[in-house]
């Protein structure tokens, strides 16, 4: 290939890096173990609601 030639690869995704790396200010913010701990609760009530029915 010619050195002026553009093949994509990492040029084409650094755009979308940049961008999911800025933190937005207004974001809401969910702390990791909050998260896993809601999954849990949710799948623990499923299986009771199946338990029970």
């Amino acid at each position: 290939m010619d050195k002026g030639q553009n093949t994509g690869g990492l040029m084409s995704s650094a755009g979308l890096v940049r961008y999911f790396d800025a933190e937005d200010s207004n974001a809401i913010l969910i702390n990791p173990k909050t998260v896993i701990a809601t999954g849990i609760m949710i799948g623990v009530l499923v299986q009771l609601l199946t338990f029970v029915s």
